[in-house]
């Protein structure tokens, strides 16, 4: 693995490199995207796709990359433009993009603004509100999660989170006037840990699941988008975002292996099966 550090407009954006070098008429490298996962997130994956070169980086203020913009935020449509200038800096593109989650709305996000960065996109579960049926209700169980982190701490945030992303089906108003999930249910502390800059359980990361997709621009593009679902992820929101996404774009997702980190090992305690998970998207990249 090779680190190299990349300035951007109000950042400096660490990405790591996985594999050989990409041989003329071979594959094009293979740029992985989290959100708010930073590239350790996916050195599993890589370590099941030794032919390809993998390229994982860190968004703007995230793990080891920092940020001189004066912005705290996340937002998807800023990601995309640091990794428009990494894939220019690669100098490789158009490149295929695997975005995970968060990583899959920044993903679009480079599509939409990018269309010529990409020639196979997969987006993995991307949690875009705005194409479920029950929209407002999901906002609402999303500002509950935060309200309960900003009140009590990571535990309670991180509680709310796995009970609202856990549910089954359209969340219900019966769903959101339940109770607040006990932290200890789920193995969680229970006490206040002080924090409130978390980017997933504070509000710094609503514009990733409040973006909209751009269909027209999406469906122009020349890049063949693939949206991909985990067949442990069941009927729960982050499938049905993936398959809402797909149905705007008049597509139909693709199963893969395993859960919402499917393609991680077992560094995070939530092991997934990379090895299934690579083989399944080698075959999408590949045409299959």
């Amino acid at each position: 693995m090779r680190t190299h550090t990349l300035r951007t407009d109000g950042a400096e954006i660490t990405y790591d490199v996985h594999g050989p070098d990409p041989a003329p008429g071979g594959p094009p490298p293979l740029v992985a995207v989290g959100q708010p996962m930073d590239a350790t997130g996916f050195r599993s994956l890589a370590a099941h796709l030794p032919e390809r070169t993998v390229v994982a980086y860190d968004p703007r203020g995230l793990g080891r990359s920092t940020r001189h913009d004066g912005r705290t935020d996340h937002d998807p449509d800023v990601q995309a433009t640091d990794v428009h200038a990494l894939i220019t800096a690669l100098g490789a593109g158009p490149v295929d993009v695997f975005g995970s989650s968060g990583g899959a709305v920044t993903a679009l996000a480079l599509v939409t603004a990018y269309p010529s960065d990409v020639r196979v996109l997969v987006a993995h579960e991307p949690p875009v509100i705005s194409v479920l049926p029950d929209a407002d209700e999901a906002r609402r169980a999303r500002a509950a999660w935060r309200d309960a982190y900003e009140a009590k701490g990571w535990g309670a945030g991180m509680a709310a989170f796995i009970a609202m992303t856990s549910w089954t089906g359209p969340l219900t108003d019966a769903y959101l006037a339940g109770p607040a999930p006990d932290p200890a249910a789920f193995g969680l502390p229970t006490e206040d840990d002080g924090s409130r800059d978390d980017p997933l359980l504070s509000d710094r990361s609503w514009a990733v699941s409040d973006f909209v997709p751009d269909v027209a621009a999406l469906t122009a593009a020349r890049t063949r988008i693939v949206l991909a679902i985990g067949e442990e992820t069941g009927d729960t929101f982050t499938s049905r975002t993936a398959r809402g996404v797909a149905a705007a774009l008049g597509s139909e997702p693709v199963m893969f292996p395993s859960h919402h980190g499917g393609f991680a090992g077992g560094e995070f305690g939530y092991p997934g099966k990379p090895a299934e998970f690579a083989a399944v998207l080698r075959g999408v990249l590949d045409g299959g």
